[in-house]
């Protein structure tokens, strides 16, 4: 069997619970995507042999921020992190820091399309994002680790239609939770979901 990717996103970020596009502009962690983080990290560690995986993290604040949290978790020093710019968020040009509701206010024919998101003007393309996964997944040493890849939400499904060679209506089918990861091995994915603390309200 070939190594397991797992693929994670940040925990829900201010943006977020606001409804805002970040692409590559960033926002920090709720109190809920803390929650989320630890939760996943936690669920992780059940999963990883020590010094048997490496850890791959876009080098955006909100993917950061989660990192450290699942390192806490897992045991594992911040200094195991490895940065790295092809995992991060598409860029979405000119809709960035907007509210979704407005978009779609304003182009509500483009918002009925499954893959809107990579739409944006001056934003990448489907194209653009797969080349620079392709890249980093041809870059990956020929060892035996498994990897770990804490990214964002189209980006990491745009990653698990590439390794299960989804088509690319259904890798715009797929969700995109905070609360759960995905492990992708030998063209396969499992879900595996995480039991969150309660967050104080």
């Amino acid at each position: 069997m070939s190594r397991r990717i797992f693929i994670l996103r940040h925990g829900e970020t201010l943006f977020n619970s606001q409804r805002k596009l970040q692409g590559h502009c960033d926002s920090p962690l709720t109190e809920l995507g803390v929650s989320q983080a630890r939760s996943v990290g936690a669920t992780l560690k059940s999963f990883l042999t020590p010094g048997k995986f490496d850890i791959y993290v876009s080098p955006l604040g909100r993917a950061i921020q989660t990192a450290q949290l699942i390192c806490d978790e897992i045991n594992v020093s911040y200094d195991a992190l490895i940065s790295e710019p092809r995992i991060k968020e598409y860029s979405l040009g000119d809709w960035e820091e907007h509210h979704i509701t407005d978009l779609i206010e304003q182009t509500p024919e483009l918002f009925e399309q499954r893959d809107w998101f990579i739409h944006a003007p001056n934003g990448e393309s489907y194209n653009d994002v797969t080349q620079r996964l392709t890249d980093w997944l041809d870059d990956l040493p020929n060892d035996e680790c498994d990897v770990v890849v804490i990214s964002h939400g189209l980006t990491g499904l745009t990653l698990r239609g590439m390794l299960t060679a989804q088509a690319y209506d259904d890798i715009w089918q797929q969700t995109i939770p905070q609360d759960a990861f995905f492990i992708a091995q030998d063209g396969q994915l499992e879900r595996v979901n995480c039991v969150l603390d309660e967050v104080e309200s």
